[in-house]
């Protein structure tokens, strides 16, 4: 695993300080977000709640607003800590801290099992200063990801063993479903959203053909299942018994963990692009650029919205009420999920 330095921190916290994230199911399992490690502190004491969504300026919590809570919040001046918990890939270990924040707004929360008191709340928490290292990595790396799958869609990497440890690739032999019969095969390269890869036998009638390519990971270890269609295939140069064939994956099946561990390449290699190799899609090759600009934020991501652009502010409406994970874990109502997913 990559050292992150102070200095990608900081350009982490300057570029994606405005975004929000929705702890929707899929960021919760990418993130190793622990929802039963979190509370809202006051005055020495502390609240269970759901971290609807955060960005590095802000967070908007669900909790359970009632006459105790309201009095410390009066002594405090409205000043909280939120508690996080994440678990490390590494070791699986649970990391917890605290942000300090200000409470800015209230809103009703009407979601699916709230109780008829009515004593649920969104709540609008403003930071009072930089969030720590911790969160800013965890979540930072996350925005990265998603950013790059869309910049970097493109850029395959050529599968040498240290371009391997990079991803966190466990092995290239693996197998490929095509109507459901397992076939092995090698992976030559990867993308965000495809592959490329060596089977035995005549892979022109597989052209156009739907499959599943298993592939597994360390760090965490888990094995992804990835559907795509087959969209190009060649002979192998002196192997007649052997083909490669091109992979383009359902791109919105494609989990957001996948992605991390694919920019887990680019996040240790920013400089060289000595293993990039240009992405071959059914209509041909498209090289990779050399020194690509770096974008805006893309907005148009599962769980990524502006920071105040779908959530909860002082005096406004609460987003629509649906079932996260999150929340069932939590033990609390069920937080919103963000709309399209």
């Amino acid at each position: 695993m990559s050292i992150t330095t102070s200095q990608q921190i900081s350009k982490w916290y300057d570029l994606y300080r405005a975004i929000d994230v929705t702890f929707s199911k899929e960021i919760v399992k990418a993130t190793g977000f622990s929802p039963r490690n979190v509370a809202l502190k006051c005055v020495g004491e502390q609240w269970p709640c759901v971290i609807y969504s955060t960005s590095f300026s802000g967070a908007k919590i669900i909790i359970s607003v009632k006459p105790p809570l309201i009095e410390k919040l009066k002594q405090a001046g409205n000043l909280v800590s939120l508690r996080f918990g994440f678990i490390t890939d590494e070791k699986q270990e649970l990391v917890t801290f605290f942000v300090n924040g200000k409470v800015n707004g209230f809103a009703p929360f009407n979601g699916q099992g709230v109780p008829a008191s009515g004593d649920y709340q969104y709540v609008t928490i403003e930071y009072t200063q930089r969030p720590p290292d911790d969160l800013i990595e965890i979540i930072g790396k996350l925005l990265e990801a998603s950013m790059n799958s869309t910049r970097r869609r493109d850029d395959r990497i050529l599968l040498t063993p240290e371009s391997m440890r990079r991803i966190g690739l466990a092995s290239k032999n693996t197998m490929l479903f095509v109507q459901g019969v397992p076939r092995k095969c090698i992976l030559r390269d990867l993308s965000f959203y495809g592959a490329k890869l060596i089977i035995v036998g005549i892979a022109r009638f597989l052209l156009k053909k739907e499959c599943i390519l298993s592939i597994e990971m360390d760090d965490p270890r888990e094995v992804y299942s990835l559907k795509g269609v087959i969209v190009r295939c060649e002979d192998v140069e002196g192997r007649k018994d052997l083909a490669a064939i091109a992979i383009h994956f359902s791109e919105a099946d494609v989990p957001l963990s996948f992605k991390m561990h694919i920019n887990g390449y680019f996040e240790q290699a920013r400089e060289s692009q000595t293993e990039l190799v240009s992405m071959t899609t059914a209509d041909g090759s498209v090289p990779v650029g050399s020194a690509l600009p770096q974008p805006k934020p893309t907005l148009n991501l599962p769980g990524i919205t502006p920071a105040g652009g779908s959530g909860t502010a002082a005096g406004g409406a609460a987003p629509a009420a649906a079932g996260t994970a999150a929340a069932a874990q939590a033990g609390t109502p069920a937080a919103p999920q963000t709309a399209g997913r």
